[in-house]
């Protein structure tokens, strides 16, 4: 007999007892915390949530809501102190966060490079995403623009992985079953995940 947790990935196991203690407030809190530059595992908390939302554990509505509003203001609060502070106050106090000079030059040389439409594609690139605000309010970028495609790329970025570990969970059944088409599609999204993560993520790290 084949259970169910032991095709649930580990990562996912790991961030159980927090999902389970916290719920949608792990996945609020993280994903705040995370766009202002703070380094948490949002985006895995997100994942996990929405993944034991398909186990039936949780409400994926209210996780996509709930980490929608959470990226737009952590992304917001960025802003504000990109803006008001500028660099020497990232440069002074950014350690504390483990926000380094290095790493905030990498990634506001590409978010100039790239230009506005960077708001939007920032989400789905690791490093950029977190420091995503604070680099538009150095930049002085207005800020009706900001929130405008900050709020696109957030509904974008939440929407799409809420959803596809939600029907990881709530098809997981049907993949211990053996149905085939389930099997593939699982086979296919694993792959795809496998060479973003392991080709293309960190040849965009290494370019910021």
């Amino acid at each position: 007999m084949v259970h169910t947790h032991l095709l649930v990935p580990s990562f996912i196991q790991a961030l159980s007892p927090t999902v389970d203690r916290y719920g949608y407030f792990a996945v609020g809190g993280l994903l705040f915390l995370e766009d202002f530059g703070v380094i948490v595992p949002g985006e895995t908390v997100l994942i996990a949530a929405a993944f034991y939302a398909g186990l039936g554990k949780l409400n994926i509505l209210i996780i996509i809501m709930v980490g929608i509003i959470a990226a737009v203001l952590g992304d917001n609060i960025g802003f504000v102190i990109g803006n008001y502070g500028g660099r020497p106050l990232i440069e002074r106090y950014g350690r504390y966060i483990l926000l380094t000079k290095e790493r905030l030059d990498k990634a506001e040389a590409y978010f100039n490079h790239n230009g506005g439409k960077i708001i939007i594609i920032a989400r789905f690139i690791d490093g950029l995403r977190q420091l995503n605000g604070i680099i538009a309010g150095i930049s002085e970028i207005r800020w009706p623009k900001f929130l405008i495609f900050n709020a696109i790329g957030a509904s974008i970025w939440v929407t799409f992985w809420s959803l596809l570990a939600y029907y990881g969970g709530s098809h997981i059944s049907s993949f211990i079953h053996g149905e085939l088409y389930i099997t593939i599609t699982v086979v296919i999204i694993a792959l795809l995940l496998i060479i973003y993560s392991k080709l293309i993520r960190p040849r965009i790290k290494r370019s910021l």
